[in-house]
């Protein structure tokens, strides 16, 4: 069943699609404005086995015939993106995506999607939504000036100024991941050195503990951030040199982050903040070690609260941010 696209709009409903495509998952649902979830589904992005875009389109469209098998007369106020890779968020398309997902570049999501559709396509960067379901649905409820990590694979930022995300020129601000935290530190695939990702993300925790294992003798391929986290906590030696190192690296990137943008709160998202508590206490205590009394006054640094669901949640969430 193919529903016709001149049937699917309403710029009035109260439900709109959201669509959140990772280098290996792409989660969509249809959800209200409250973040109440009315349909979701779940798939590997298959990276390089299969064109994303199209693969995009075809879960939207189960999407919506799934739907109206339940709700015959639903319309949609629109479909938002949030994607992996760098968002031209003026024209709606992927200014650069990198091997994680091959052949994803300059792919025109916009436009495409609103010519199959005849509804409004917002797309945005994939932590820049996450940032958004935040501010309207979790920790940052309330909050005009605050900043967004999400360390995971990678480690990607969003920054949020006068209660709007901040954009830039194209699309590109809050790149936070490749801020340097030491000019002589380890090269990086942007091209710099020393990036935070180098010493933030899930994969450089990893790989940094199995450089650790292999030089005491004792090497182990099969070691994850997970698995570095569970050392830790149980007082692993080798896992605390990688915990201190990763913890130092996100304190001096977070006390610079105070310094220029003044927020009232950082949000950690994403993977390794899953390791809980125990990193939230000490990068608390590393960011007012080093930050000046007078900026570090009020500034909170929580976890995010909405889940591995939040990039479907505040993709959906532009279609009234910008209505």
């Amino acid at each position: 069943m193919t529903t016709e696209k001149t049937d699917l709009f309403d710029p009035a409903s109260k439900y709109a699609i959201g669509i959140d495509i990772g280098g290996t998952k792409i989660n969509a649902g249809i959800m209200t404005h409250k973040g109440e979830i009315l349909l979701s589904e779940s798939w590997e992005t298959l990276a390089g086995q299969e064109n994303t875009v199209r693969r995009v389109q075809g879960f939207i469209q189960r999407l919506i015939e799934e739907a109206s098998k339940t709700w015959p007369d639903i319309r949609y106020r629109g479909i938002g993106i949030g994607s992996a890779g760098q968002v031209d968020w003026q024209e709606g398309s992927i200014r650069h995506a990198s091997e994680l997902i091959p052949g994803y570049s300059r792919a025109q999501l916009r436009s495409i999607l609103e010519k199959q559709y005849g509804m409004t396509v917002w797309v945005d960067n994939d932590v820049n939504v996450i940032a958004l379901s935040e501010m309207r649905l979790g920790a940052g409820l309330g909050k005009r000036q605050f900043i967004c990590l999400a360390l995971g694979t990678g480690v990607g930022g969003a920054v949020v100024a006068e209660g709007r995300l901040l954009h830039g020129a194209w699309g590109g601000a809050g790149e936070l991941g490749h801020m340097s935290v030491d000019f002589q530190g380890i090269p990086c695939i942007c091209g710099s050195r020393g990036c935070l990702e180098q010493y933030a993300s899930g994969t450089s925790i990893a790989w940094r503990m199995r450089e650790r294992l292999a030089a005491s003798g004792t090497p182990n391929e099969g070691v994850n951030a997970r698995d570095v986290f569970a050392l830790w906590q149980a007082g692993d030696s080798l896992a605390a040199s990688v915990m201190d190192e990763t913890i130092a690296a996100l304190g001096s990137a977070i006390t610079s982050l105070i310094h220029i943008f003044n927020p009232e709160l950082i949000i950690i998202g994403g993977g390794v903040a899953e390791s809980g508590a125990p990193l939230l206490e000490r990068l608390r205590q590393e960011v007012s070690r080093y930050t000046m009394p007078s900026f570090a006054e009020g500034v909170q640094i929580e976890t995010a609260r909405l889940g591995n669901w939040s990039g479907m949640i505040g993709a959906a969430l532009q279609a009234w941010e910008y209505e």
